[in-house]
């Protein structure tokens, strides 16, 4: 009963955030967001924005980070990367973007179906970084399979995911499992286990995540674009680096862009509007080359 007033309580307030944002957005006459509920295995809320001027070209998924600070994690993603997720729309593309409820431990029976939606990697003495990935990649997949099943895109169509940070980390781990109908991959600072207690460039075990990235790179096939930031607090340049370096020596496809530093924090490049004539022509270019 709990479970279902926290649910019902997030619908009303995106509902409402969601409203009051198409209103005062200047593009709400051609572009629409809605908040969707969406019937799979474990039912799952999920922000969409769609071009209303034309039947959307694909489908693209976007995974949303994770906060450090719990009382936030309820209106992600429309804070997030709204402006991000317009541009795509505006590019003709229908955004999805499954709303998950905070960092739980996988391991943790208690925390029930809400270890799907974010799970923690857990203590950093023993952190198990394969999982969150996993379930958030399995998140993804789900939402393909019920827009196919759904009809509301063909299943021949060409999907993009894009992820920033934790969420980029699950991109990473879909691109493992190498989903057919998956065109490419997009992340931004993707990685788990950064800014422990809150401290900048403080990460949790990071030769063990590199690790699992590697693993990760074994079986992924996908082409991926990642994206990070000089100033990235969470994830910076040393380690955005040796990530990729273990991702591609293991067999995996993904290009590197390391950007200039933005803001006060790279690491939030995908959330500020300003940010995107920075990596909007890499976004473009990439897709070009893989249709």
């Amino acid at each position: 009963m709990v479970g279902t007033i926290r649910i019902l309580a997030l619908a009303a307030i995106c509902c409402v955030i969601v409203a009051t944002l198409s209103r005062a957005d200047d593009m709400s006459d051609r572009i629409r967001e809605e908040l969707w509920a969406l019937a799979t295995p474990w039912p799952v809320l999920a922000w969409v924005v769609r071009p209303l001027t034309a039947e959307p070209r694909s489908l693209v998924i976007m995974n949303h980070g994770i906060s450090i600070q719990p009382q936030q994690r309820a209106f992600f993603p429309p804070i997030e990367y709204r402006d991000a997720a317009f541009w795509f729309a505006k590019q003709g593309y229908m955004v999805v973007s499954p709303i998950r409820y905070g960092g739980t431990n996988a391991e943790d029976v208690d925390a029930g179906l809400y270890s799907l939606f974010a799970a923690d990697v857990g203590k950093c003495d023993n952190p198990n970084f394969k999982w969150p990935g996993i379930w958030i990649a399995r998140l993804n997949q789900w939402i393909i399979d019920y827009f196919v099943q759904e009809k509301i895109i063909d299943a021949k169509d060409r999907i993009i995911v894009v992820g920033q940070s934790g969420g980029g980390w699950g991109a990473i781990a879909l691109s493992s499992m190498n989903p057919a109908s998956v065109r490419a991959v997009i992340t931004f600072a993707a990685g788990r286990g950064g800014r422990v207690d809150g401290k900048p460039n403080n990460n949790c075990a990071p030769d063990k995540m590199i690790e699992q990235v590697g693993r990760f790179g074994q079986t992924a096939r996908i082409p991926m674009l990642w994206i990070y930031s000089e100033n990235d607090t969470y994830f910076g340049p040393d380690i955005a680096k040796r990530m990729h370096a273990a991702f591609a020596a293991a067999g995996g496809k993904a290009e590197f862009q390391m950007l200039p530093a933005f803001g006060s924090d790279g690491h939030f490049l995908i959330d500020a509007k300003d940010a995107i004539p920075m990596w909007s022509p890499l976004v473009s270019r990439f897709l070009e080359e893989h249709p």
